[in-house]
């Protein structure tokens, strides 16, 4: 199934260059290639289906072999679908690849697999101005957040502030107090306080139409509303001016911090009563955070739900949060706990896990890092022997030792997220690549957060091609690149002379060679 983006949304995208149960169920088992059911199939059964379907790492139903989601191409603004691999099965993953070698691409299109045409797009201005082309919000970096499903590669849908997809015209969505169910597939260590990485039912104006006009899934850290036990973060519905634990307006200690790296999160809603549920999407049940009536506070009995659908953002496009999205679904009516039950097994059957693109980067190799733009390919990353700044400079086998040991560095996991890496100086224990206004610099760790959020990179395939790419961790558009000689981190295209998009495939791939010390 391909479908073309709405007119209006394409043209600002161009503007930015842009199964199985339980055995004991007796239900069959998911095969990794072709499930005989999926999560949708479940729904279904249990009297309540899908009216929503989204995923960019697999199909959602059994039979389903149209298309997952869409991703554009800087280079020259060309779209390709990505299906999976069979009915029923992973994403095709290797044909966005191909596709996006050489270039940068994103999540231009999340389609809807329940037919009714309620897909995803960047969602379009609200009480909060997006940050693209006439105020719509950021789509997602396409490889940002790399994952395996049933020992297949997929991607997921990376959301930092300023991302945002949103369907403000759909079908089949509940309104008013209709019943509804939502499940979400998120990584748990992935969040932040800002308002509101949400997936569900939200307003039709990208406006706050006041208290009950959403019914969405919230994960994260945010007290402003609402919280449960501990420090967070939790899984919280956003009703509008609340994120709700529970039937208290601000707090429910049986509503836990809950960060599994895979985690499964569900909502419902019926008149006067609703459910909060999360679990391991890799392991066990889930359990039961809330069920109950609507919160002690007025405006929420009834519900006044308006029926669209949001992806990383608030009801009144709020764009300050960051999470990441693997699969979710909305369903028509309340679904039973036996029928989540089912598709918890199912998600767990699925095989989620962690993948990175690791070849040389592996935890204490030495490596040097060879420029592979034509202009400088005898040239290597390298520290400077006076000062914190980093350059790309020659090496040969005569080099002094010590320049030698400026250009090898020593892999180790990353300090903000162990899936990727930090990079310390062979020659100065304790010192570690890190961008700083930009530029990349060589400084001595000091332990804070903020600092590791800064040294921490991601490798990723070569954006030429050829050799690995090093992705900023806390800006996930940018990539390690070297510009007339100096390095930073930058984006492919935008304001400063090093987001030059000549040749910024090239300039941010890397050849991770043998140690030159």
């Amino acid at each position: 199934m391909a479908l073309s983006l709405p007119r209006r949304v394409h043209r600002v995208l161009l503007g930015l260059g842009a199964l199985v149960a339980v055995a004991s169920s007796g239900l069959p088992v998911l095969s990794a290639q072709a499930a005989a059911q999926g999560p949708c199939d479940l729904y279904a059964a249990g009297g309540t289906p899908c009216v929503a379907a989204h995923s960019t790492t697999r199909a959602l139903y059994g039979s389903y072999t149209g298309a997952l989601y869409q991703v554009l191409r800087a280079s020259d603004n060309a779209t390709r679908d990505v299906a999976p691999l069979s009915a029923g099965g992973v994403a095709n993953a290797a044909a966005q690849d191909a596709f996006c070698a050489g270039s940068s691409c994103v999540i231009s299109v999340v389609y809807d697999q329940s037919g009714r045409g309620n897909h995803l797009t960047p969602a379009p201005p609200g009480d909060f101005s997006g940050p693209a082309a006439g105020g719509y919000d950021n789509p997602a970096n396409a490889i940002a957040a790399p994952v395996s499903v049933g020992g297949r590669s997929a991607y997921g849908i990376f959301v930092t502030p300023g991302t945002g997809y949103r369907d403000n015209s759909t079908n089949g969505i509940a309104t008013g107090d209709r019943p509804e169910g939502m499940y979400a597939i998120l990584d748990g260590t992935h969040h932040n306080s800002g308002c509101c990485f949400d997936y569900g039912n939200a307003e039709t104006n990208a406006r706050n139409n006041g208290n009950g006009t959403m019914e969405a899934l919230y994960f994260g850290t945010s007290t402003s509303w609402g919280y449960g036990s501990g420090n967070g973060p939790w899984i919280m519905a956003d009703m509008e001016n609340g994120l709700f634990s529970g039937v208290n307006q601000r707090y429910n200690a049986n509503d836990p911090s809950i960060s599994h790296r895979f985690l499964t999160a569900t909502l419902k809603g019926e008149p006067n009563h609703w459910a909060i549920r999360g679990g391991n999407a890799q392991s066990g049940g889930l359990s039961t955070f809330y069920d109950g009536v609507r919160p002690n506070a007025a405006g929420y009995n009834p519900m006044k739900k308006e029926g669209a659908i949001v992806l990383g953002i608030g009801g009144d496009n709020s764009i300050s949060a960051a999470g990441t999205f693997y699969e979710g679904a909305m369903t028509s009516g309340y679904p039973s706990s036996a029928t989540e039950n089912a598709v918890q097994a199912n998600i767990v059957a699925a095989g989620y896990a962690t993948r990175s693109v690791a070849g040389p980067f592996t935890a204490g190799a030495r490596i040097s890092l060879q420029a592979t733009t034509g202009c400088c390919a005898t040239e290597y990353l390298r520290s400077s022997a006076s000062s914190d700044d980093v350059r790309i400079a020659r090496v040969t086998a005569s080099s002094p030792a010590a320049e030698k040991a400026d250009a090898t560095w020593i892999v180790r996991p990353g300090l903000a997220d162990s899936s990727c890496v930090s990079l310390e100086s062979a020659k100065a224990s304790g010192r570690y690549l890190r961008h700083y206004d930009y530029r990349i610099r060589l400084e001595a760790n000091d332990g804070s957060s903020v600092f590791g959020r800064d040294a921490t990179f991601c490798p990723t395939a070569g954006n030429s091609g050829q050799g690995y790419s090093l992705r900023s961790s806390n800006y996930t558009t940018r990539y390690l690149r070297h510009y007339d000689h100096a390095v930073y981190i930058a984006s492919n295209g935008g304001s400063g002379s090093w987001n030059a998009a000549a040749h910024w495939a090239d300039d941010s791939s890397w050849l991770a060679v043998g140690p030159w010390s």
